[in-house]
């Protein structure tokens, strides 16, 4: 069966946009219109004909709305086979009426969680009979559109304008884009539940997203990717505004989100920059404005940073905006904007502008998914944080208080690296970064090779490693790692500790005259 004929319509919405336009547009065709509750009241004051559910089934709503549409007239109506005798037979029998186009959307549960609503108000916010008519309207597809989602209003409209009804390519999709929706909400109660009774990891565990964009390929061109986002509230590039630049790409969206994240670990009282490139950062820096934290950033690798992402912890002004749109830029990602910057953001018609609103909480937990053959691996956030009170000397030197504080900052910025992860920090800026070696020392070493070549670039007779603090984001197995930073010129090393031969690297530190700490927490990032 191809084209059906509308004849009688159910209208149920939490959100009523467009939901006038359907409803005039079917009753111009003569449609009988059912309704429930909100909806059949602004159908009504509308002018248009509209009968109640509660009238249409001979059976009144009760329990506050819970049980409505739950009825063999609503429920047989949508499921019941056009072409099949027995159940053609059942319809007249029991004086139930086809359904030939059903809209709904479901109660507003996934906002109503993200609003910091109680659990009881939660609770009340599962939709019940709409799903079930969803799925209903969906499974007998051949018979009955279900349409989902507003914006599929205006389609099917014209669908019906132009062929007196719905076509079965046009049912088939929404009901795919039925089930997805049904699918995702469902998912959605199943993950707060799963807080509500402190599960982390349930025996199953559904995943749901919302589509935002289509990219134009994945990492490369012969990829296909989307970006989708889920129901966590937190700042960054799911909630971020774009005020110009071409549409972001998969690689764009992964890094400027990597970019962010690292810069939010940062006290907003202390101006911080940080500029990535492929998902690592080739210079972090604080200083006393953003401009002179973002000019020590690019100091660390200016190479690197040409064609990368730049991250600010606070808002863009005109003074650092002048300074960023020097060199090719991808991206600009802060919580806000001020005019004078926007307007010299606008100059570079191809560079991205991102303002979120706010800064990511570090320490909000979250789950992080990656897929595998056959499945995926699903681990919380890194939330872990280090402070002077968990450092614990191990060298027969303390550090003094400048490098401790360089190597809280080094030690932080390595988690936001790639393993093997080390992290040369001198007067609050990164000189040079190591990263996603397959040991420890060629990452040390190459960290090393950044530190000078970001002296030759600047002008200086000395590599910026001179004096600097090392931090590692795991243990060094070996002492070959720290002594390549102590060839460098670094003073004192941060590191979690935790190898069978922490000794041997000790002693080491001790012979080259090395302050050391552990963390007893180490930072992976693969």
């Amino acid at each position: 069966m191809d084209t059906v004929t509308i004849k009688r319509a159910l209208l149920s919405v939490s959100d009523k946009t467009g939901l006038l336009d359907l409803a005039a547009a079917l009753a111009k065709r003569g449609v009988e219109i059912l309704s429930t509750g909100g909806s059949a009241k602004v159908i009504r004051e509308a002018g248009i004909p509209v009968k109640e559910v509660a009238d249409h089934t001979g059976f009144p709503e009760m329990m506050d709305g819970r049980v409505k549409t739950l009825h063999p007239k609503i429920h047989g109506g949508l499921l019941a086979l056009r072409d099949n005798d027995e159940h053609v037979g059942a319809m007249k029998a029991h004086d139930i009426g086809a359904i030939d186009l059903v809209a709904i959307n479901l109660y507003p549960f996934e906002s109503t969680v993200a609003s910091g609503a109680d659990f009881d108000t939660c609770i009340e916010n599962i939709d019940i009979g709409g799903p079930a008519m969803v799925r209903s309207a969906a499974k007998n597809h051949r018979f009955v559109a279900i349409i989902t989602d507003p914006l599929d209003y205006a389609g099917v409209i014209a669908e019906i304008e132009a062929t007196g009804g719905t076509s079965h390519e046009t049912r088939r999709k929404l009901a795919a884009k039925a089930y997805s929706r049904t699918g995702s909400y469902d998912a959605a109660i199943a993950q707060w539940f799963a807080t509500q009774t402190g599960e982390t990891f349930p025996d199953r565990l559904p995943f749901a997203g919302v589509k935002a964009q289509d990219c134009r390929y994945g990492e490369n061109p012969h990829q296909v990717a989307a970006f989708y986002k889920n129901a966590e509230v937190r700042p960054g590039i799911s909630t971020s505004v774009q005020h110009q630049g071409k549409e972001l790409s998969y690689n764009n969206l992964n890094d400027t989100d990597a970019a962010f994240e690292l810069v939010s670990e940062f006290d907003p009282a202390v101006p911080t920059v940080a500029i990535i490139k492929h998902a690592n950062p080739c210079g972090v820096a604080t200083g006393a404005s953003l401009t002179e934290a973002y000019e020590k950033a690019l100091k660390c690798d200016p190479v690197s940073a040409f064609g990368g992402i730049v991250a600010l912890n606070g808002e863009l002004d005109a003074a650092t905006a002048t300074e960023i749109v020097q060199i090719f830029t991808e991206v600009i990602i802060a919580p806000s904007v001020t005019d004078e910057a926007r307007a010299i953001v606008a100059t570079k018609k191809n560079l991205r502008l991102l303002t979120t609103g706010g800064l990511a909480d570090p320490e909000q937990a979250a789950k992080m998914v990656k897929s595998v053959a056959g499945g995926f691996l699903v681990q919380n956030r890194d939330t872990g944080r280090i402070t002077l009170d968990d450092l614990k000397v191990v060298t027969k030197r303390a550090p003094s208080d400048a490098e401790l504080k360089d190597m809280l900052f080094a030690f932080q910025v390595a988690k936001h690296v790639k393993s093997n992860a080390i992290v040369y920090v001198r007067d609050g800026m990164t000189v040079g970064i190591g990263a996603g070696q397959m040991n420890r020392r060629d990452s040390s070493r190459i960290a090393a090779i950044r530190a000078g070549e970001a002296a030759e670039t600047a002008g200086e007779a000395e590599s910026l490693a001179k004096g600097s603090v090392v931090a590692s984001d795991a243990f060094f197995p070996f002492a070959d790692g720290l002594l390549a930073a102590a060839e460098a010129g670094a003073t004192a090393i941060i590191q979690p500790g935790g190898s069978m031969r922490d000794d041997e690297v000790i002693q080491a530190a001790d012979e080259a005259g090395l302050a050391m700490v552990f963390t007893g927490m180490r930072h992976f990032r693969h």
